[in-house]
């Protein structure tokens, strides 16, 4: 539970799927033409056949090992992001079916995104990314999936620095801000911090001025907007449902249809998120963070009360909804890939923009309803 002040070897004669990588790191180019139709891969010409001569038999060798090298190649291809994966997770982002951090992989937040995309679309429920919701994406003709940013010389100055784990060390900041320059311009961006560095291998050392590779989304965070996009919302969520076996949250509107539905990190066997229907109190943006070990858990040697100051970093990110149950909200994270993947303190976790995103179109009064 959380106290708080107020308020993702050649094959011959065969046709192949492959999502083509770029020789030497990514680019924009790679995701915005993306496509998914199939490579076709020539066989090979075969020659004729020769006729050996004679040979004494011979005890059979041992069967060899497939070439280490191959195999490696075939490991690194596996961790390289998919350009298909980011086309498709910023195409979900912006359709409101958060796939949680934009980072090129198949995971399970993304196949979250997918599966509603499927029920939207009347589509089979197979989980996976495939040639029909590829269509139902419209992917093939989305051609502005990335795009460039610009530093500014406010994002040029910004003080970054590592974050203590302690709270008792972070109860004496006067900020809990971003530990990197990546780290910032992935929660702007609703990217991993690893695909910002993938895209942008010089950022840590970036300058006013630099052009960034940044994927193209539609909502960046209030606090964080400096007139780049619109953050402000005119829907208005009248119910939001948070399902702890599945991991989402999601918000609806006064007619039941479905809003928007993001990954979430839930509480867990010791510290469970509740049962029942609550209603919102109220939203506060940048909050402070009351640690009360008394009430909530511990931290570290930590047994007094402490207050911590607001930021990205802090425990409960950039933004707090605060329930009608006491010591119960839906809140941002630190640690935005790790969104789904573990277990809160009996609370509700969702990435930083998600959080914010939710609180845009959340006003006092709204039913949040737990079940598992």
């Amino acid at each position: 539970m959380i106290t708080e002040a107020p308020l993702r070897r050649t094959v011959l004669a065969l046709t192949l799927t492959v999502f083509a990588l770029p020789a030497y790191g990514l680019t924009a180019e790679d995701i915005n033409k993306a496509t998914f139709a199939p490579v076709q891969v020539e066989a090979a010409p075969v020659a004729p056949p020769i006729t050996p001569a004679p040979v004494a038999p011979a005890a059979p060798a041992p069967e060899a090992a497939a070439p280490p090298a191959s195999a490696e190649a075939e490991a690194a291809a596996k961790k390289m992001p998919d350009p298909r994966v980011i086309k498709s997770q910023v195409l979900l982002d912006r359709r409101r079916l958060s796939p949680g951090a934009i980072d090129g992989y198949d995971g399970d937040n993304f196949r979250k995104a997918i599966t509603e995309l499927r029920r939207r679309a009347k589509l089979p429920d197979a989980g996976d990314l495939d040639a029909a919701v590829w269509a139902a994406l419209d992917a093939d003709a989305a051609t502005d999936i990335m795009t460039e940013y610009t530093v500014t010389a406010a994002d040029a100055a910004y003080p970054f620095a590592p974050t203590p784990k302690d709270y008792a060390e972070l109860a004496q900041l006067k900020m809990i801000g971003y530990r990197t320059a990546a780290e910032m311009i992935g929660e702007r961006f609703h990217m991993d911090e690893n695909l910002v560095r993938e895209l942008n291998p010089t950022i840590e050392n970036w300058k006013e001025g630099d052009r960034l590779v940044v994927a193209a989304i539609d909502f960046v965070m209030p606090s964080l907007s400096a007139g780049q996009t619109s953050s402000k919302s005119d829907l208005r969520a009248a119910r939001i449902l948070v399902e702890r076996g599945r991991g989402a949250v999601t918000a609806f509107d006064a007619q039941g249809e479905v809003l928007a539905i993001y990954p979430a990190t839930v509480g867990s066997a010791d510290t469970p998120t509740p049962d029942g229907v609550y209603t919102v109190k109220g939203v506060a943006r940048n909050p402070t963070y009351s640690y009360r070990p008394d009430v909530n858990f511990k931290q570290g040697n930590n047994t007094e009360k402490l207050t911590l100051p607001p930021g990205p970093n802090g425990p409960v990110g950039t933004v707090w909804i605060d329930l009608s149950k006491p010591t119960y909200g839906i809140h941002g994270t630190p640690e935005p890939s790790s969104v789904s993947k573990n277990a809160s303190h009996g609370c509700v976790r969702l990435t930083n923009w998600d959080a914010e995103h939710l609180a845009s179109m959340t006003r006092p009064g709204v039913k949040v309803e737990f079940v598992e």
